[in-house]
């Protein structure tokens, strides 16, 4: 009796999922860009995500620009965890192939709104880059880091991925939404974003659940290395990533820095970059107790020892 009053909740949550789905759907031209282009006389990320006013040797249009440079690298960084994020969630639906159909469809809506948001991410790419100096660069390789993600174990892609979608929603809420000097296209593309990316929480976690389920103890405790060296190469990547922005960021901004305040530079985006992609996601109370309601406090210990240098 229990188990079917905990299947009838959890079909429950599907559905929902599905509905919220229906009610937010968005088009990328007549809903997000309209036509428009983006104001390169405003900045495109808040400072509480670009950490740019820390950095007080920089003049205002140099500040501005940054968080431009650091806006183009946060899309196309969404563009990059979308792409395993997807194939994930395709992967998972297998097990409701010949079961809950209802489940089925949710996971579906998922996987297609996630190609839109690649997509999406793809245009403004190409729209930023009609407005910026030449010689930025995207290092990472969606698909490289796709084929490295998708080799770890399921229940580690999927705390790595529901992790995501919930700094997603908190980045929107507490940082881009309440600043109106931001770039109004930018903040739009991530208002859309947003809308969809809550519902795709929720199926992170009862997914999650559902493959925990599946585990021994020994499993989980790989999964939880597996999680650790997922954090690991997504650090790894911001770190190439930053040192790529502060190069271009000195080369194209027409004066002379010295070595530590071009040290200073790298050093701040990277702070930026780990508040954005790991810090901002694992200090989030909904993701700290999902995580939490999993493992054992051993395994809790070792995560945050593993993340010690990265959460400064």
């Amino acid at each position: 009796m229990e188990t079917a009053v905990a299947e009838q909740i959890e079909n429950g949550r599907y559905a929902q999922c599905i509905a919220a789905s229906k009610k937010v759907y968005w088009d990328i031209d007549n809903d997000v860009i309209r036509g428009r282009e983006f104001d390169f006389s405003k900045r495109f990320l808040p400072d509480t995500l670009s950490k740019v006013d820390e950095l007080e040797f920089l003049g205002e249009d140099e500040k501005r620009f940054m968080t431009q440079v650091q806006g183009r690298t946060y899309a196309n960084t969404f563009g990059l965890v979308e792409r395993f994020i997807s194939a994930k969630v395709l992967e998972v639906s297998r097990d409701h192939w010949l079961g809950d159909q209802t489940a089925l469809e949710a996971l579906v809506r998922f996987s297609n709104e996630e190609l839109k948001h690649q997509e999406l991410f793809r245009r403004i790419e190409r729209m930023v880059g009609r407005g910026m100096p030449a010689g930025y660069s995207y290092r990472p390789q969606p698909n490289d880091v796709a084929g490295a993600v998708l080799s770890k174990s399921t229940w580690s892609v999927l705390a790595l991925t529901c992790h995501i979608e919930i700094f997603v929603q908190a980045h929107y809420r507490e940082s881009i939404d309440p600043v109106q000097q931001v770039d109004g296209l930018f903040k739009d593309v991530f208002r859309y974003h947003w809308m969809e990316e809550a519902q795709h929480a929720t199926l992170d976690e009862l997914e999650w659940q559902r493959e925990d389920d599946k585990l021994s103890a020994a499993e989980r405790d790989q999964a939880v290395t597996d999680l650790i060296a997922l954090v690991g190469a997504v650090d790894g990547i911001l770190q190439m990533q930053s040192k790529a922005d502060t190069e271009y960021f000195v080369a194209v901004s027409g004066r002379m820095f010295s070595a530590d305040q071009r040290q200073r530079i790298e050093d701040t985006v990277l702070k930026a970059y780990r508040w954005q992609y790991i810090v901002s996601g694992v200090q989030h109370p909904r993701f700290a107790a999902r995580l939490g309601s999993l493992i054992s406090e051993a395994q809790m210990q070792r995560i945050g020892e593993a993340l010690a240098g990265i959460m400064g």
